[in-house]
């Protein structure tokens, strides 16, 4: 799933390709796509995209009313878009034709100019989708209940998080409920800079495993970042930086050590453990009692 650094780059891109558009229309193209009922997304229609930002593993559309509408107290609205595994919101060219099957796409944002916005996502589920909302953003559904962005958190605040959320290293980094922004790849990263078990327990880190993880997830944020803006488009997961990540069976690019894995039934915990547990080699079940 795409992270901050991949969510916070396609934002970029997006918005300096269609700020400023004035929407002619939001056409959901599956069922599932719109998640909320009110407002409706029509609403808009008329209205300037002002701006595109990213708020943890979501893109924010903010669309603003004509000066008009604004003198008379109307803030606008925002469109919340979650891509979910595989989803993207893909630049159309003007004039681009409506998919003919619904499996082409999910929801289609159109402007004046032409360009439009097509949220697509392969498989079956269909998952992804978006959120209209008025008002503060951040006390509705899918943004209410996220914990800080995984950057904005400094040492004194990590600490502070880790004592009040006692769990497993690698868990506690994807709990979106306590901290924000980071995923599967990201939290094998930083465990590796960090050079932390996976499985150490927050509850118990001393304050320099926590100013390690602070600076590593600013380390591996900002190179993958880095790397997503030299791209016209989103990267694939295999195109993404990694040390550990998806590695298993290579040599670790710090020590030469062999990346080792836990595997799980819906993910992989990946690791080195030359640089991260002593050389100790975890037990790949679920069941064992791992290094502490």
């Amino acid at each position: 799933m795409p992270e901050i650094p991949e969510i916070r780059a396609h934002a970029e891109r997006l918005e300096a390709l269609a700020a400023g558009g004035v929407l002619k229309r939001f056409e959901p193209l599956s069922f599932t796509a719109l998640k909320t009922a009110s407002p409706q997304p029509n609403d808009a229609v008329g209205w300037s995209l002002e701006r595109i930002s990213q708020r943890a593993k979501f893109l924010l559309l903010h669309l603003a009313p004509p000066s008009s509408d604004s003198d008379s107290g109307n803030a606008g609205l925002t469109f919340v878009v979650h891509l979910m595994q595989g989803g993207r919101l893909r630049v159309l060219e003007p004039d681009a034709k409506r998919p003919r099957r619904p499996r082409d796409g999910l929801a289609r944002f159109e402007f004046e100019s032409g360009l439009g916005l097509m949220l697509t996502e392969p498989g079956t589920q269909k998952r992804a989708g978006v959120w209209v909302l008025a008002g503060d953003v951040h006390a509705a559904e899918p943004l209410a209940g996220l914990g800080p962005e995984a950057t904005e958190v400094d040492t004194a605040g990590m600490a502070e998080l880790m004592a009040a959320h006692p769990a497993r290293l690698h868990n506690f980094l994807r709990d979106q409920r306590v901290m924000s922004g980071l995923g599967r790849r990201l939290a094998n990263e930083v465990c590796h800079r960090a050079k932390l078990s996976p499985f150490a327990p927050t509850g118990r880190m001393d304050s320099e495993g926590v100013e390690a993880v602070v600076a590593a997830i600013g380390a591996v944020v900002d190179e993958s970042l880095a790397a997503e803006r030299e791209l016209p488009q989103m990267s694939r997961s295999a195109e993404r930086p990694s040390a550990v990540h998806a590695r298993t069976g290579q040599p670790c690019p710090v020590c030469g050590d062999v990346v080792r894995a836990v595997e799980y039934r819906d993910y992989t915990v990946s690791y080195c453990a030359g640089c991260q547990t002593s050389g100790r080699i975890l037990a790949d079940n679920t069941t064992s009692k791992f290094l502490r």
